[in-house]
């Protein structure tokens, strides 16, 4: 991103007039200050829009894998479908919590550059901690993923679930390295405002993943036919594609190709601490909050194989939505991490109002979509479900409209939080929201008042709602501390 890097605004540019004033009022003329608030209020929305947008955009592709993954289940019949979509619950719960600990890493960047300067071997001594974290994290993941498969009859879920899960938990398992090392270099290319490569990798990614799925599903040529396994099998190919793919882009840049090293060997034992340090508690944040999906994906299996697997369609859809938040939080977290740098705190709050409003505009296009066209959006993932499993995606697609306005505000919480630098209070305050409120309200919606699927999705936004709440007031409060703090006297 270059936006941020240009000649200063002038204040003599802009116009004095505020947005609907008469020219004719003698009150409508602004101060300079008024007018440089404006121009940079302006600025940052240019900021967070040139973040976010290649950010979303990538992560709503690579959401276009699991949701092509789940699409193709649907063709297997509705017990693949609850268990393939239980495997990339599991699988998304460590991936998420392995994309926690690199996470912290674009900051870490973005903060080295605050003056137009940045230390070379300080951006390299980052990038080769975030490779040797990503290696070591995605090793222990994947033997976790293949753990937790063996588990699965313990946890109340049907022969045929636990038989389909386990293939699909096998096949995707060594993809998590390579989605790992990924992960560094989007932090990497993000921090140092250069992510637009990222979104046609994944976009391309998604087409060889349509196909490849297919032909391992039915054997095309000399491929076996591999049903549900394929399909984790096609994944984790292109995971490792899409990172080759990216690696030789990033290399073809000459600032960024100067700057990143795999070196292992001149690892900093101080870098990797640093990125343990921050990357620690956001993973655990992102491990709270996928905990809870995936302790209440259990309790759908336990319900019965079609709440799994309206379960498994609807979060997939809501997922892609989130996407956008996810562009938002990582968006916003950079620019704030940036203007505290700068010790230009008091912008922070422009930065969170700025990214809500955006979250709930798509929020609100995508709710209208859900209510007007039901049938048209789950049309791609219930081709071979019967009535009621169609039905039941349709009351909680009505449910997941609600909750998709509180997710995205709570993880855009925790990016600002992160932009200030404090990544414990969004784990403390998401164990409450998601562990205190949100599970115990599924369980009880669920059982003893007997809303079963519906009602574990409510509690699951009650949960949402509450972390949401509680971290945009501790960033509030946070940053009102940071920018009283920072004032002269």
């Amino acid at each position: 991103m270059t936006s941020s890097r240009g000649p200063p605004l002038r204040v003599a540019t802009r116009c004095p007039v505020p947005c609907g004033a008469r020219r004719s009022d003698p009150d409508a003329e602004l101060s300079p200050d008024i007018v440089q608030r404006d121009v940079s209020h302006h600025n940052l929305a240019r900021q967070l829009v040139a973040l976010a947008v290649p950010v979303a955009g990538t992560q709503l592709a690579q959401i276009a894998l699991s949701t092509t993954d789940t699409a193709m289940m649907s063709l297997l019949g509705v017990g693949a479908l609850a268990g393939g979509s239980l495997a990339v619950v599991i699988f998304n719960q460590v991936r998420t919590m392995g994309v926690g600990l690199l996470v912290p890493m674009g900051n870490q960047i973005a903060a080295a550059d605050t003056d137009g300067r940045r230390s070379a071997s300080t951006v390299r001594g980052h990038v080769r901690a975030g490779f040797l974290v990503a290696t070591l994290a995605g090793i222990v993941g994947a033997i976790a993923i293949i753990g937790v498969g063996a588990l699965l009859p313990y946890l109340g879920q049907s022969p045929g679930v636990v038989d389909a899960a386990r293939s699909m938990l096998a096949a995707l398992a060594p993809g998590l390295v390579p989605c790992l090392w990924f992960q560094v270099l989007r932090q990497f290319t993000v921090g140092m405002r250069k992510p637009l490569a990222l979104l046609w990798i994944t976009v391309g990614s998604v087409a060889v993943n349509a196909v490849l799925n297919l032909a391992f599903i039915y054997g095309w040529g000399p491929l076996p036919d591999l049903g549900l396994t394929g399909i984790g099998l096609s994944t984790s190919l292109v995971y490792l594609l899409t990172f080759g793919v990216f690696w030789w882009m990033v290399r073809r840049d000459a600032e960024l190709s100067a700057l990143l090293s795999v070196r292992f060997w001149r690892v900093e034992r101080a870098d990797v601490v640093s990125l343990l340090k921050l990357g620690v508690p956001v993973s655990a944040t992102y491990a709270s909050e996928a905990g809870m999906f995936t302790v209440l994906a259990l309790v759908m299996g336990a319900i019965s194989a079609p709440a799994l697997a309206a379960h498994g369609v609807v979060y997939q859809i809501t997922y892609i939505v989130f996407q956008v938040a996810i562009g938002l939080s990582q968006g916003s977290s950079i620019i704030v991490s940036r203007q505290v740098a700068l010790r230009h705190a008091h912008e922070a709050m422009n930065v969170m109002r700025l990214a809500l409003t955006a979250s709930a505009a798509v929020a609100t296009a995508a709710g209208l979509v859900y209510l007007l066209f039901p049938d048209v959006v789950l049309a791609p993932f219930t081709s071979d479900a019967d009535q009621p499993t169609i039905a039941l995606c349709k009351s909680l697609l009505m449910i997941g409209i609600v909750m998709q306005f509180v997710d995205a505000a709570q993880n855009i919480g925790v990016g600002l939080l992160r932009g200030l630098g404090d990544t414990v209070s969004g784990f403390r305050l998401s164990l409450i929201g998601y562990w205190v409120v949100g599970v115990p309200a599924a369980l009880i919606l669920a059982f003893p008042l007997g809303l079963n699927a519906a009602g574990v999705w409510w509690g699951l936004t009650c949960g949402l709602a509450t972390t949401a709440a509680l971290m945009l007031m501790r960033f509030v409060r946070s940053a009102q501390r940071i920018a009283g703090s920072a004032s002269p006297g």
